[in-house]
Formats: C-alpha cells, sequence, structure tokens
C-alpha cells in the first residue's frame, strides 16, 4: 500500500470561526462540503475543488456537548499548542503577494531563503498556534538586498 500523497490536516481550535476567516484570508481556502458530524467544525478547500475532501479540517468545540467530539476523535484535552508537529509546509507562489496580504491582515512572519533548493521561505502562525511554511521559488526573491530578513518588514 504505498502513500500517494498528503490527504488534509486537521487542527482543533477553540475559536472555530475565527480559525476559518484567517484560513481564507491568509491562505485563500475556501469553504465546502463537510459531513454532518457530531461536532462542530469546516472542511477548506483550495479553490472550488471538492474531489479530494479539503485541505485543512479544521475541528471546533462544543462545550455543550464534548461528548460528540471524544466520543468520533477521541479526548486530546487542550486544543491549544501544536503538540508534536512542528509546522505545516505548502508550495506556493506570489510571494510579493503574500507578503502584502500578512502586512495587511497584522499577521507577524519571519522569511528566509534556502539557496540549495532554490527556496523562498515564509513562517507564520495561524490562530490555534500552528507554525505554518510557504515555499516559493527564490527566483521570487532574487536581487532582492537581504530575502532572509522578516517578512513582517520586507517591502
Amino acid at each position: 500500500m504505498p502513500i500517494t500523497k498528503l490527504a488534509h490536516y486537521s487542527l482543533r481550535t477553540s475559536d472555530l470561526e475565527g480559525s476559518c476567516r484567517f484560513y481564507e484570508r491568509i491562505l485563500g481556502f475556501k469553504r465546502g462540503y463537510r459531513p454532518d458530524f457530531p461536532f462542530p467544525g469546516a472542511w477548506l478547500y483550495r479553490g472550488g475543488d471538492e474531489a479530494d475532501f479539503g485541505v485543512v479540517h479544521l475541528i471546533g468545540t462544543d462545550p455543550s456537548n464534548p461528548d460528540g467530539l471524544a466520543g468520533y476523535l477521541g479526548d486530546k484535552g487542550s486544543v491549544d499548542g501544536t503538540g508534536a508537529i512542528d509546522h505545516i509546509a505548502f508550495l506556493a507562489t506570489g510571494v510579493q503577494e503574500m507578503r502584502n496580504r500578512l502586512r495587511e491582515e497584522g499577521v507577524e512572519s519571519r522569511a528566509r531563503t534556502v539557496p540549495s533548493v532554490g527556496l523562498h521561505q515564509i513562517f507564520f502562525e495561524d490562530p490555534s498556534g500552528m507554525t505554518i511554511e510557504l515555499n516559493f521559488p527564490a527566483a521570487e526573491v532574487a536581487g532582492e538586498e537581504d530575502a532572509s530578513q522578516s517578512a513582517s518588514i520586507e517591502s
């Protein structure tokens, strides 16, 4: 049984709507179909294609019905932090557009270029503390004075 690709990642959040807005506004994902599970949540898709069941699954908490989530996925305790997962990475294009979006939304970030693999990376956190890494072709920042400076101060 070979693995063909990562299907999605799921995050538990105490602020479902805030997390949805973050992923929609910052990464451009769109809410789409989600089965009627016994706990709140949202499935976020890349564009309008719902063929692969979403890229990010947000799992909300319902204090009035904690058994729905615990019974389906198990009790994980606190929803803060990321446990053993350090970060999630996406390949992307349009580094300047992303810099502008992060600045407009007030999202702090840091960046660096890794010349040996031809990537320019931007790191930031979602509302639940998950680090997101975006990997852009290094050619998009070629000729900039110091591409390793924090993206929050890049122009």
